[in-house]
């Protein structure tokens, strides 16, 4: 039996249990509220992950209709008025995806405590708010997708999409291909579990050796804390793909998008309703009114 007191409400009925001490659950209704919540749209609107969202209702940052909200137990419509630090939140625009070479020596943060360069730092101009799909560390560099749509984020970075991520890793050392074992196994390190990799040993060249590692999920400095766990040191670390998409020829720095077919192929999305084409206006003849005869 579900607790009337924990459904969501619009951000109406919200503004009317304020004003006028009504509890929602005594004007229920069987259908659902109508609109989406409130970290859903945010993030739709490329504002922050719904998760991020969510951090930033509680802390007070987003206001409905003027009023300060707390909880993203609330859903809007395209009526409600949102604002989040003061500023509104603008209508969603169409999802989008990006390919971008992050150099080494960039932070994927949007901002940093240390006042390191941040990849938002160096992107285009002309680049609209993005987010990353998950981070590379200060001294990776290599494939990052960016996206506007915190929708799109989100589903990326869950671990169940297990989507293969290839890098290229240059570690230091002559390792032969049986040091590597307990990779393809799985570790535990500090207690943390490091499910099983795909590591190839491609070539020695003089004092390091080139690898090619693939991986499922993304935990912070995993192969760099993997590949010190059995003895060696990663000196270079290149993302070259992230499930379908491939780095190619991309020179750091570089940002290239991701056609919104091809991006909605590999995502598993519906394609998003185009506009109704307006039907040309045919073509009209003067007529003399009727009962008079035109003028020579």
């Amino acid at each position: 039996m579900c607790d009337l007191n924990t459904m969501p409400l619009t951000a109406t009925e919200t503004c009317l249990s304020q004003a006028a001490g009504m509890r929602y659950g005594l004007q229920m209704t069987k259908s659902p509220p109508p609109g989406d919540r409130i970290a859903k749209v945010l993030a739709r609107a490329g504002v922050a992950s719904r998760r991020e969202a969510e951090r930033m209702i509680e802390a007070g940052r987003v206001s409905v209709n003027g009023k300060s909200i707390d909880s993203p137990a609330l859903n809007v419509t395209a009526k409600d008025k949102i604002n989040v630090d003061g500023k509104p939140v603008s209508e969603p625009e169409p999802s989008r995806l990006w390919l971008y070479h992050k150099p080494s020596g960039l932070v994927t943060t949007t901002r940093d405590e240390k006042g390191r360069a941040t990849i938002f730092d160096k992107l285009p101009e002309d680049m609209p708010r993005v987010m990353s799909v998950g981070r590379l560390d200060l001294n990776s560099e290599g494939l990052l997708l960016l996206t506007n749509d915190g929708g799109i984020k989100r589903k990326l970075e869950l671990p169940s999409t297990g989507w293969l991520r290839k890098y290229r890793v240059r570690v230091n050392g002559r390792p032969k291909d049986e040091d590597f074992a307990p990779l393809r196994k799985g570790l535990v390190i500090d207690g943390e579990r490091f499910l099983p990799m795909d590591v190839t040993l491609d070539r020695q060249q003089g004092a390091n050796a080139w690898l090619t590692i693939g991986l499922r999920e993304g935990k912070n400095r995993e192969i760099r804390r993997a590949i010190e766990d059995i003895g060696f040191a990663v000196n270079r670390l290149l993302r070259v793909s992230y499930g379908p998409f491939q780095l190619g020829s991309l020179k750091p720095g570089e940002v290239e998008e991701i056609r919104r077919r091809v991006m909605r192929d590999q995502l598993g999305l519906e394609a998003e309703p185009e506009a109704p084409a307006k039907r040309p206006a045919r073509p009209q003849r003067n007529r003399p009114p009727i009962g008079k005869k035109p003028r020579k």
